[in-house]
């Protein structure tokens, strides 16, 4: 099997997009990208949190808004950026056009 591009959930040192080519799902960086993803989803889940309370404040000040939007953008940009990895290594139809649904491992679901 030919190794599979992933992109990871940090950025190269030049900031650009950085991928793993590895076709080990369960090597010490494809679990580290793990680890960080599902930090970074429940980050956004927690910063969602606070800006829903926030939003409740009658008198937050614009400076309060504006630093919980830019949270919320990173957030949205970690989360964007984990959908797009995952997506790209969901399983596909094979070419005689089967479909029995999604054959993911079980620890997709965990």
């Amino acid at each position: 099997m030919s190794a599979e591009l992933r992109l990871l959930p940090w950025p190269g040192a030049d900031g650009r997009r950085a991928y793993l080519a590895t076709d080990d799902a369960t090597g010490f960086v494809s679990r580290l990208a793990d680890s960080i993803e599902a930090a970074q989803l429940d980050t956004g889940a927690e910063v969602l949190a606070h800006v829903r309370d926030l939003l409740e404040v009658p008198r937050a000040t614009s400076g309060e808004l504006r630093f919980a939007v830019r949270r919320l953008a990173e957030c949205l940009d970690d989360a964007l950026r984990v959908a797009e990895s995952r997506g790209a290594r969901l399983p596909t139809l094979d070419e005689k056009g089967d479909d029995d649904g999604p054959k993911l491992p079980a620890a997709a679901f965990e």
